[in-house]
């Protein structure tokens, strides 16, 4: 059974509640009979799933922007809690969890600590394919489901 065969609905309300409702599309056929794409894209999903929890929160993207703002070499505690005016504890904690989720990395130079987008085969990369799986699949999808699926009512 092949993914194109099913429809994976995407609700963003935000990156900490992403819904994805999957369905198999041809009437004549039972949720079962798609197992196999929905296990697949659930795989998918879980892998992603630290990442998209670590960039959700609104104060990690305010992070994340400001390291994306920072001159190439990196940022340092001091100069993030400027940025966001977060507090250093705030700023810490929050880029723990972004460096355990694997989003950021940090390069140690003698005392001072420089915290930067990782840029290597990373979440992100898995991010993209995720999001680009879904893509796909709501591309494949027929009209008229696709109509019933965007109604708000």
């Amino acid at each position: 059974m092949t993914l194109d065969k099913c429809l994976v609905l995407y609700n963003y309300q935000g990156f900490d509640t992403l819904i994805l409702t999957i369905i198999y599309y041809e009437r004549n056929f039972f949720m079962e009979d798609c197992k196999d794409c929905m296990l697949s894209l659930s795989s998918e999903f879980k892998d992603c799933q630290k990442a998209l929890i670590a960039i959700g929160d609104e104060t990690r993207q305010q992070i994340i922007i400001a390291l994306l703002e920072s001159e190439g070499h990196g940022s340092r505690v001091g100069e993030i809690t400027m940025r966001t005016h977060l507090s250093r504890s705030a700023v810490s904690h929050h880029l723990q969890i972004l460096k355990n989720a694997d989003i950021i990395d940090m390069r140690r130079e003698g005392t001072m600590n420089y915290y930067f987008i990782k840029a290597a085969d990373t979440q992100w990369s898995k991010i993209l394919h995720l999001v680009t799986l879904v893509n796909e699949i709501i591309q494949t999808m027929p009209a008229e489901e696709k109509e019933l699926y965007n109604r708000t009512e």
